[in-house]
């Protein structure tokens, strides 16, 4: 066995674009939205608006499909000076339940990996966002029986985490999350003594993002594929 992971005995995995793909459908219903109001200002100048848009209401919707449908909606009406129509505003909120509906496409690997470990460690969803979209993803995606436990945190930071270890009364040393973003799945849990390999996933979110030093200033693995992980634990 790997000595690095000797002591594991519960490994935490984030959902979106970890298990299954989830940014991609946000950078998509970004251009629909850019094209849907592109006679107020340029596709490239509603991006941006729409990030600090959705960063000023994070504290108020929260993660998810629902908060950033919310932004889009505050954003036509600023972009329109309020005279935006009903019909684009209906056109809004349909870009939002396709993405609600959007068929659960798991990443390479997945359900093997997950076959493969539950017979030796016990499995958690640790993710963030709407609960009941996430609760409904899990549903979908045909995962559920692998994990002993499935927490929607309001954040992953630190604090977040601690509480939740606590509550399920697991040591930060036996403990390893897989993930795909540095700020939210890698770095809080290593900065608390828990163990984190980082997935990446070919899109980002800008929020996510984070910075070359930042990221340099904590020990984790980097693996290319789910696929990689079990071999990793040997």
């Amino acid at each position: 066995m790997n000595k690095e992971y000797q002591n594991i005995k519960v490994i935490g995995f984030d959902a979106d674009d970890t298990l299954w793909v989830n940014e991609t459908y946000f950078r998509d219903a970004e251009s629909e939205f850019s094209k849907l109001l592109n006679r107020f200002e340029t596709e490239n100048k509603i991006d941006q608006e729409l990030f600090k848009m959705e960063m000023k209401n994070l504290p108020v919707y929260g993660y998810g499909v629902k908060g950033f449908v919310l932004s889009m909606v505050e954003m036509a009406l600023e972009l329109s000076n309020n005279t935006v129509s009903n019909k684009t505003i209906e056109k809004i909120l349909e870009i939002g339940k396709e993405m609600i509906n959007k068929p659960v496409d798991l990443l390479d690997g997945v359900e093997v990996v997950l076959k493969e470990l539950s017979k030796k460690y016990r499995l958690i969803v640790v993710t963030k966002g709407d609960l009941l979209d996430q609760e409904r993803k899990l549903q979908k995606s045909g995962l559920l029986d692998y994990f002993h436990h499935i927490e929607v945190l309001s954040d992953k930071k630190e604090d977040n985490y601690s509480r939740l270890l606590k509550h399920l009364d697991i040591k930060p040393e036996h403990f390893l999350m897989i993930g795909n973003s540095l700020k939210s799945d890698i770095l809080p849990l290593v900065a608390i003594g828990a163990k984190a390999i980082h997935i990446p996933f070919h899109t980002t979110w800008a929020h996510e993002e984070v910075t070359e030093k930042d990221a340099n200033k904590k020990t984790y693995k980097t693996l290319n594929s789910l696929l990689d992980l079990p071999k990793l634990l040997e």
